[in-house]
Parts: structure tokens; sequence; C-alpha cells
């Protein structure tokens, strides 16, 4: 018996070719029915695998909250049900426009949150990277 759903499985060889790996990843993984576990979003459609916003990681931010929004409703939870996130930047002085753009999707949700600067991210033009972990409300 299956207890973790996995929502859009994909493999890196076809997401990072430039990389020669062989992982088989997803975006979001439902486990036993409740938690919901946010890969990491940058600021990247998830249909195209096209970056967006190049140079502006306020920007960045906007569209990695917009993929977890939208990654959530998919796994059937919502970003006021997120309990974690974590931020990471490549640089410290994007962390207040990171941070703004942050709290406007999630304003009232409080959540525990974590940011890390890192030297780099997964591909030279992605400034920053967020995760979050969530729950599925019991139905009332």
């Amino acid at each position: 018996m299956t207890v973790h759903k996995r929502i859009r499985p994909f493999n890196t060889r076809d997401t990072y070719p430039e990389q020669q790996l062989d992982n088989d990843l997803c975006q979001t993984v439902v486990a036993r029915g409740q938690m919901v576990f946010v890969r990491g979003q940058i600021g990247q459609d998830l249909d195209t695998s096209e970056s967006v916003a190049i140079g502006d990681a306020a920007g960045q931010a906007e569209k990695a909250m917009a993929n977890i929004a939208m990654l959530l409703e998919e796994a059937g939870s919502r970003l006021e049900h997120i309990c974690k996130i974590t931020i990471y930047l490549v640089d410290p002085r994007y962390r207040e426009p990171v941070y703004r753009t942050v709290g406007r999707w999630l304003k009232g949700v409080h959540p525990v949150s974590t940011g890390i600067v890192v030297s780099a991210l997964a591909r030279p033009e992605w400034l920053v990277e967020i995760d979050a972990i969530a729950v599925i409300p019991e139905a009332a």
C-alpha cells in the first residue's frame, strides 16, 4: 500500500540536461494523506521550465510563491495551511524585497521560517528558492 502521493514527478536529466543528472524527483509529496512537502520553488514556470524575473529577486520570490500556492492546491491544501517555510538567498541584500513578497502571500498565516544565505542555487540566474511544509486539514 502506497502512503505517499507524488505530484508532478520529473527526472533531472530532462530539467537539467547540462548537468548529466538522472534523479527521479517530484514537486510535491503528500505523506500519509496529511503532510505536504513542497520542493524548493524558484522563479521558474512549472509548465515550461522557463526562468522568469532574471535579475529580480522579488520577482522570483513572487513566482516561487505562486508556484507553492498552485502546488498546495493540487495537493488539496492552501497557503494558510503552511507550517514551515525555508528561504534560500544568494545575497543577503535580497532579504528585504524577498521577505516583503513572501509576507504578502503569507499575511496572517504565521508559519515558522528559516532564512539561509547560500553561495549559489542550481542555476546561476536563480537568486531565491523557497520550500514549504504544509498540512491538509481534516474535513470539518
